[in-house]
């Protein structure tokens, strides 16, 4: 009799359980029927894709297959390539090799020395700087040149970026883009993130600002300073100018009354400004030379070699990828492919080795339209249920948690940081933000109260509410899915 009793209880539970369950995800349908139909989403294009890890059960979507702009979540479908094709552990290399031969006597090479590119996305980054001894790279350069008996050098100063194509941008970025930190370019000899700092100096609002400093120093960059100070207390300050242009034009505002206030711009050319270092670095440690800096795009590779830098592997480039949306990173990724495949790295032949990565992996990738490898060109197209199924994937693989770690936590500093981190506490919310104008997208991980955990994707494009507004919504149905799946 008890075990009956019991076996009554079990499957009474069960059924309340199940019941509940059912409730809860209808609650979650119902909501979002309303959440998607408001005012501000009238004119909009939503793609939506939510599914259960592991099963791959739907939960939730509305036109999974309409390609939209993804703004950075391209940068899950890049870096997840990049991790699966060339490993967790790859690193770049940066060599100092020489040409011609060293007179062993008068300490005299007789031949070029040689900056030899690897597409390193990382050296001297300000994401690295323990990593390369605070930047001190160059001084373990010309100590290497001194152990090797070096003491003039009658030639030039070569940094050969070659192994990357010549143009350091994707065909479609905009113009207002190019001249600022995020629109700098990848190429074979990157550095310093290829961006320099201009501090400025402002005073009451409406009065032109006062240009202080340029750090690093970059050789032959002539400003024009139209920036004016401002009541608003955010940095609307845009530098214009185009790569391998020395002539930049800022314009804009900044906060009014600043001793000294910061912006960073893209590099017009980041392997003559290296260059240019290193001479200069040789001459205060007085090895001679008499010779130019030149960049070259033609390999000078003479398999001398004096010195190597190594990065840091890629699982650490990918984890600031991700985590600070570094387009840089995201598009050497993209060069780097191409080279490992092809032996020359750009950027169209590394779009199409990614495509096709996925293909391969089962992807359906009718619809996804990749015009660069960090999102920042709004000719990228994909689809709700193409990001889902990426991250579907690459949650079964073997760098899963590399890759997991690799996305925003709310709460973190990454680019979750406007989202409420009482409703997603412990992690419970990993994901990859991605913003411009008109576009606010969220694809990841979720873990809900009741011990699921869903792979999601949330693309809003062209919504007439502002950009917080649009977080908010985003937040609001990510936070209803904790709650009710």
């Amino acid at each position: 009799m008890k075990s009956l009793k019991l076996y009554f209880f079990i499957i009474s539970a069960f059924v309340f359980i199940s019941a509940q369950s059912q409730d809860n995800s209808m609650t979650a349908k119902i909501f979002f029927e309303q959440w998607k139909n408001v005012p501000e989403f009238n004119n909009a294009s939503i793609g939506i894709s939510v599914m259960e890890a592991g099963s791959g059960n739907i939960i939730i979507e509305t036109t999974p297959q309409l390609s939209l702009v993804p703004a950075s979540l391209l940068k899950i479908v890049t870096s997840a390539a990049a991790l699966e094709i060339l490993g967790p552990h790859y690193c770049f290399e940066t060599r100092i090799d020489y040409s011609g031969e060293i007179d062993a006597e008068t300490g005299t090479l007789n031949g070029d020395l040689i900056i030899v590119g690897g597409g390193d996305p990382a050296l001297g980054s300000m994401y690295f700087k323990d990593h390369y001894l605070k930047n001190h790279f160059l001084s373990q350069w010309i100590k290497s040149i001194q152990e090797k008996g070096i003491k003039k050098i009658n030639g030039n100063i070569i940094a050969d970026a070659s192994i990357y194509e010549q143009q350091m941008i994707p065909n479609t970025w905009v113009w207002e883009d190019l001249g600022n930190y995020y629109g700098a370019g990848a190429c074979g000899l990157s550095v310093y993130d290829n961006l320099y700092e201009i501090t400025l100096q402002s005073g009451p609002a409406g009065n032109d600002c006062r240009l202080v400093g340029i750090e690093p120093e970059v050789p032959g960059l002539e400003i024009e300073n139209a920036v004016k100070a401002s009541t608003v207390s955010r940095d609307l300050a845009y530098v214009f100018g185009s790569p391998f242009d020395n002539k930049r034009i800022i314009k804009g505002t900044i906060p009014e009354n600043r001793e000294s206030f910061v912006i960073k711009a893209s590099l017009p050319d980041p392997p003559y400004l290296l260059a240019s270092q290193l001479k200069q670095k040789l001459k205060e440690n007085n090895i001679q030379t008499d010779g130019a800096v030149k960049t070259s795009y033609s390999s000078c590779k003479t398999g001398k070699i004096i010195c190597n830098t190594v990065s840091p592997p890629l699982k650490d480039i990918i984890r600031f990828l991700n985590h600070e949306s570094v387009n840089l990173f995201a598009e050497h990724l993209c060069k780097h492919l191409a080279y490992v495949e092809t032996g020359k790295g750009n950027t169209k032949d590394g779009l199409e080795i990614i495509r096709k990565f996925w293909a391969q992996k089962g992807i359906n990738t009718d619809g996804m339209y990749l015009a660069d490898g960090s999102g920042l060109s709004r000719f990228n197209a994909i689809t709700a249920r193409q990001l889902t199924e990426i991250l579907d994937y690459i949650n079964q693989s073997r760098d899963s948690e590399i890759f997991k770690q690799s996305l925003p936590t709310v709460g973190g500093s990454g680019t979750l940081y406007v989202f409420d981190k009482e409703k997603f506490p412990n992690g419970a919310l990993r994901a990859k933000s991605g913003s411009m104008t008109r576009v606010r997208c969220y694809a990841g991980f979720l873990k809900t109260i009741s011990g699921k955990e869903l792979i999601f994707t949330v693309m809003l494009n062209n919504f007439s509410c502002s950009q917080s507004k649009a977080i908010k919504k985003a937040e609001e149905f990510l936070y209803t899915l904790l709650l009710n799946e």
